[in-house]
């Protein structure tokens, strides 16, 4: 559910989705999966509001969840950019691999290729000299400095879960069928934003200029896919950026050894402006692929770090 809020700027501005990490020891509520949740739509199909947050809410936990076991797993990250014109035409295509791992409890992109070619030795030193920076920042990092980091992180999940918390009152959710995604049976949701609706959350005001649909999966009370639209333009705080209406983004996620559920793909049509610099007019695909797990209690050694 985080995409929500953040994805849609965060593609044109950011390398990758890097995924918020739960630090160890942090557990989901107990039993928060033990039962199934059953929506109940009226005869018009409008499920109650309390229907959906218990259901968001079973799902943001799941969410935690899977940030705490994707510290478990390595993968590949392509990153597929088409920088179009005014009309609409293909101008520039961009695209980037990367390898997605764990250092110290974070997750590290480290770059493995640019335009499906692999780096020259130069990048590929830069990556090195760059994780290299984040070891030794965190060999160092002392005790309180560890306590603030993991307290303000902390701060910022909680701030998560209450804006998450604010879609059951920011939309009209109706169930609009069931759907199967990957062999598995999901909700489809559609939503639009309540007329009457007034928002608490200091973030949750731009809610009310989105619609789109929502598949979650039945047993694992997990979202699944989202799909979302900008229906007018969404200003984006203190980067004074703007997000132009018809900006459309799908997020897909898979399951991965029966265990967790992860990015599968991620595709944006992106049109924004920031301040009075840039502008963003792009198609881009992001997708994931090689999830491969390692034990957690194995030290992992990278370029100048003693064994």
């Amino acid at each position: 559910m985080r995409f929500f809020l953040g994805a849609i700027l965060a593609a044109a501005l950011l390398p990758n989705f890097a995924t918020t990490q739960v630090p160890p020891g942090t557990t989901t509520p107990a039993g928060a999966a033990s039962e199934p949740i059953h929506l109940r739509p009226d005869t018009n199909g409008a499920v109650p509001p309390a229907q959906i947050r218990q259901l968001l809410q079973r799902a943001e936990e799941k969410d935690l969840e899977n940030d705490k076991r994707q510290r478990d797993y390595t993968y590949i990250e392509r990153v597929e950019r088409h920088k179009l014109d005014s009309n609409g035409n293909v101008k520039k295509t961009e695209t980037s691999t990367s390898e997605v791992l764990e250092i110290y409890g974070e997750p590290v992109v480290r770059m493995t290729g640019r335009d499906d070619k692999p780096l020259s030795a130069d990048e590929a030193k830069k990556e090195e000299n760059k994780i290299q920076k984040m070891i030794d920042k965190r060999k160092n990092e002392s005790e309180e400095d560890r306590r603030k980091r993991l307290e303000k992180e902390e701060k910022a999940r909680e701030d998560d879960r209450r804006f998450v918390l604010e879609i059951a009152d920011a939309f009209s959710f109706r169930l609009v069928g069931s759907e199967s995604i990957d062999g598995r049976d999901a909700w489809v949701l559609e939503g639009d934003p309540h007329p009457d609706y007034e928002p608490k959350h200091r973030n949750a005001r731009i809610l009310r200029k989105f619609r789109g649909r929502l598949w979650i999966d039945k047993t694992d009370a997990q979202w699944v896919k989202l799909d979302i639209t900008a229906i007018d333009t969404v200003a984006m705080g203190f980067l004074l950026a703007r997000i132009h209406k018809g900006t459309h983004l799908v997020v897909d996620m898979t399951r991965v050894n029966g265990e967790v559920w992860l990015p599968k793909q991620v595709q944006l049509h992106f049109d924004a402006r920031v301040a009075v610099f840039k502008s963003y007019n792009e198609d881009v695909e992001q997708t994931y692929r090689d999830y491969k797990k390692f034990r957690t209690d194995s030290k992992m050694t990278v370029v100048g770090e003693p064994q």
